[in-house]
């Protein structure tokens, strides 16, 4: 599972809109000078997108969760969205250059290869709407992600209590 932060916007059944905390590396301080993130950010505003997620623990609107995706959607969705369009291309690319020997109608195929691509992805992915969106596909929130913390603190307790016997293990046999 690829797990995210998330905060519950609403609730409706077992479902949830979810919105995604962004959290990136600089945390967008804002700091201009050398920051790309920042400067963008300016220009094109930090969005955030909802999306719906089942709500098996029954999550309240405000409660900061975890979300999980299964990686064979997102990997699956990644082959769809940017291998076929450009298998596609390339194909056409390849019987271009082949068969007419012009190298303007060998780059207006490659591009005609890449719309195409991306027009059959659309369209499979419309005509399989049921298929993909299933509740196995979908996004799960798992826990809170104040379990998150307790889990991190006591996975770190356990790791100090194991390095502390293991240095008293390596003393203990030194020492003899």
């Amino acid at each position: 599972m690829i797990e995210e932060y998330a905060i519950v916007t609403r609730c409706l059944n077992s479902r949830a809109t979810l919105e995604i905390e962004r959290r990136t590396a600089c945390g967008l301080c804002g700091q201009t000078r050398g920051c790309g993130n920042a400067i963008w950010g300016k220009l094109l505003g930090h969005k955030s997108h909802a999306f719906e997620a089942e709500n098996p623990i029954h999550a309240n609107v405000g409660d900061s969760v975890v979300v999980g995706v299964d990686e064979h959607i997102m990997l699956n969705s990644v082959f769809l969205l940017y291998v076929v369009p450009l298998l596609v291309m390339l194909i056409g690319a390849v019987l271009a250059d082949t068969l007419l020997k012009n190298e303007f109608l060998v780059i207006l195929s490659a591009a005609s290869g890449l719309v195409l691509g991306f027009l059959w992805v659309k369209r499979h992915l419309m005509s399989h709407k049921g298929k993909h969106l299933n509740t196995k596909c979908s996004a799960v929130i798992l826990r809170l992600a104040d379990d998150t913390k307790d889990h991190e603190n006591n996975a770190e307790m356990t790791k100090a209590n194991d390095l502390t016997s293991n240095v008293n293990k390596f003393q203990t046999k030194r020492g003899q």
